[in-house]
């Protein structure tokens, strides 16, 4: 089976994204599948293309087998929202004219979280004749709305119009979320045009454990303090002021610590507060490699997991969890809904904390900071839940079983279409939502 895959991330970049298709375009060559991965010059957070890459209209490289097309695009910074629609919108036109010379493909697969990567996939599907899969990583223009980058008017109800029109056109989605599945649901989408593939990560490629003292001397923490990390996009839905709150009303306790790594939309006010409050406690630390990145993991006592208080977020399930999870990290949790769910009521990995709650997150670091063996036992269920239920390899094969088994071979010729299902499709009442 030959699948084209569009996506505006891709590695050498680190975020979610890059890492999910990555880890699932080479599990599927592995299985002796052909993948194309269309994808821009790496430059994800800054803006910045990475070093041994260039923005040229078209770079052509093959890794472990899978063939990676590399388009032209508008570069822009995680920051700034007219900057970084045309960007968006740049990639949407460079992987549509990329995508009419690849050899045809069985199946178009475009993944979020923006959705003109998904508006190049349908195009390239309808002209190419072939079927659309829209893996929803994000809602959009839910996610926009709740970090206050737009307000609503025509062009949010314009975004809700694209997003509806996308979900009914596509042959088959790929929420990462049963909460994005019940919204799809009432929005019109046939339940039986839904395949959910969480997110997940590979625990055989971390080795929890080891030597703390070499990372905390070089950033200069104390070997004995009970350090809290967070490490990821330093982005406004995770209202990282939280943690500066939490730092403030600590400042002279020299038993705690806090690191914070990543870059993002948030990381000049984060610097701006720890300079002028003087937040001598508090580490701020560029972004870094992955391998680096999850040296400083290691080296922290607990992992920071938060989101701004919205209901959106509620939907959400941050893939740092399962790094926390693999590196036997315990979480401390300010997210509600589908991510509370996972931590704390299945794998009862981690401590809920209100969101948006500075004195909730210090109350939770004290707890497991003169509760060690608490911590021990979180740290280790997380481990063992993720080895049962979100090893990426397993969760890899979902996505190929549903493609080959809908789209392969002789199942494209009797493929239902979009366009087959009824105008006013029934909209079952949703299940209730919430902590689940």
């Amino acid at each position: 089976m030959h699948i084209l895959f569009l996506s505006d991330n891709f590695p050498p970049e680190t975020n979610a994204p890059a890492h999910r298709t990555w880890d699932h375009v080479r599990e599927w060559t592995e299985k002796g599948h052909q993948v194309t991965v269309i994808t821009c010059a790496p430059n994800f957070p800054r803006g910045e293309v990475f070093p041994g890459y260039k923005n040229r209209l078209w770079q052509r490289e093959t890794l472990e087998g899978v063939e990676i097309i590399r388009v032209w695009t508008y570069i822009a910074a995680n920051a700034g929202f007219a900057p970084r629609i045309l960007d968006y919108l740049s990639f949407m036109t460079a992987s549509f004219l990329a995508g009419l010379f690849v050899r045809r493909p069985d199946a178009v697969v475009a993944t979020s979280p923006q959705f003109f990567t998904a508006v190049a996939g349908w195009a390239l599907s309808k002209l190419r004749r072939r079927p659309f899969v829209f893996e929803l990583r994000d809602l959009w223009p839910e996610t926009i709305l709740a970090v206050d980058a737009m307000r609503a008017g025509v062009l949010v109800r314009c975004l809700e119009g694209l997003a509806r029109f996308l979900y009914r056109q596509a042959d088959l989605m790929v929420p990462v979320t049963r909460a994005f599945e019940r919204h799809l649901i009432e929005e019109g989408v046939a339940p039986e045009r839904i395949a959910v593939v969480t997110n997940g990560i590979d625990p055989d490629a971390f080795r929890p454990g080891g030597d703390s003292s070499a990372m905390r001397a070089r950033i200069s923490l104390r070997e004995d303090a009970f350090c809290v990390a967070y490490v990821g996009t330093l982005g406004l839905c995770h209202q990282l002021g939280t943690v500066l709150d939490a730092a403030a009303s600590s400042r002279n306790d020299p038993s705690i610590g806090y690191v914070l790594m990543g870059d993002g939309a948030d990381r000049e006010e984060i610097r701006r507060r720890i300079e002028e409050e003087q937040l001598d406690n508090v580490r701020l630390l560029d972004a870094a490699p992955r391998d680096e990145a999850l040296k400083l993991l290691s080296a922290a006592d607990a992992s920071l997991v938060l989101l701004r208080n919205s209901p959106v977020f509620e939907t959400v399930i941050p893939s740092k969890i399962f790094e926390a999870m693999a590196l036997e990290k315990p979480i401390l949790l300010g997210v509600r809904g589908e991510a509370h769910r996972i931590v704390v009521d299945e794998a009862q990995c981690g401590l809920p904390v209100e969101p948006e709650d500075p004195q909730a997150l210090l109350r939770a670091i004290r707890r497991l900071q003169e509760n060690p063996e608490e911590a021990q036992r979180l740290g280790s269920a997380g481990r063992a839940e993720l080895e049962s239920h979100y090893r990426r390899s397993d969760l890899a094969a979902r996505f190929l079983s549903e493609l080959t088994t809908r789209f392969g071979g002789e199942a494209t010729r009797n493929l239902p279409t979009a366009e087959s299902e009824p105008t006013e499709p029934s909209k079952p009442a949703p299940p209730n939502s919430g902590s689940q």
